[in-house]
C-alpha cells in the first residue's frame, strides 16, 4: 500500500522551529500563541511586516503583535470583522476600513517609515489611503513578537477574545518599506532579512500545530 502523506503536528509545549509552512490556531485560548525571533541588532527606524491569514472569525483578533518594555503597543496589526484593520505605532492607533472579509487566503502587509510617519496598508496586493503618524521614535531593538495573541504588556497579559483562531503562513519582516510594486506582487519579493519565515526561528506554545502543505 502506498503510504498517505503525514501532517507533520507539534503537541502542546514549547518548540524551537525553523521552515513550517503554516501554523494552525485550532481554538479561543490565552495559550496558544507563537514567539518569533527577529535578528534586531538597532531600534528599527522602517520597517514592514507581510503575513498570510486565513479565519472565520467574526470577532476581534490580533494577527501579528509586537511590544517593547516600554510600549505594549509598539506595532500592532489588529483586525475588526468585517470592514476594520486596525494598525498600532508606538501605541497610536489607526483604524482603516478596508473590503468585507471573505473565507479564503488573505495577505496583510504593513509598512512603516519613522522619518517621515508614512504608514501604510495592504491586502491582497491593494493599498488602502495612506496614513501620518505622530510618533517619529524608532522601535526596539528590545522587543517580543508574538504570533495569535495581543500583549497588554511585555511578553504576555493575553485575552481569549483577542486570539487569533485559523491558519497563519508566510510571516516576513523587513527593516525597510518594499515597494508599492513588490509587496502588489508576494512573488517578487525574498523572505524577510530580519525574520524569514523559511528560516526565522519560531518557538509553539499551547495547542498550536505546525503543519506542512
Amino acid at each position: 500500500m502506498k503510504p498517505l502523506p503525514i501532517l507533520f503536528v507539534l503537541l502542546s509545549g514549547c518548540f524551537a522551529l525553523t521552515g513550517q509552512n503554516i501554523l494552525l490556531f485550532p481554538k479561543e485560548s490565552v495559550t496558544d500563541y507563537v514567539i518569533l525571533k527577529p535578528t534586531v541588532e538597532q531600534a528599527l527606524k522602517q520597517l514592514t511586516v507581510c503575513l498570510r491569514s486565513y479565519t472565520d472569525l467574526h470577532r476581534e483578533h490580533s494577527l501579528f503583535s509586537l511590544a517593547t518594555p516600554g510600549s505594549d503597543n509598539a506595532f500592532l496589526i489588529f483586525l475588526q470583522p468585517p470592514k476594520s484593520c486596525n494598525v498600532y505605532i508606538n501605541q497610536e492607533e489607526f483604524i482603516f476600513e478596508v473590503d468585507p472579509e471573505v473565507l479564503d487566503w488573505k495577505q496583510t502587509c504593513v509598512a512603516w517609515d519613522s522619518e517621515t510617519g508614512l504608514l501604510q496598508l495592504w491586502i491582497n496586493g491593494r493599498r488602502y489611503p495612506r496614513r501620518v503618524t505622530t510618533s517619529r521614535s524608532p522601535i526596539g531593538p528590545q522587543m517580543s513578537l508574538i504570533l495569535g495573541q495581543e500583549q497588554d504588556s511585555f511578553g504576555g497579559k493575553f485575552e481569549a477574545g483577542q486570539s487569533f483562531v485559523g491558519e497563519m503562513s508566510d510571516v516576513n519582516m523587513w527593516d525597510h518599506v518594499l515597494f508599492t510594486k513588490t509587496i502588489s506582487n508576494s512573488y517578487l519579493y525574498e523572505s524577510g532579512n530580519i525574520f524569514s519565515w523559511t528560516n526565522g526561528t519560531k518557538e509553539i506554545r499551547g495547542g498550536v500545530m505546525a503543519l506542512k502543505n
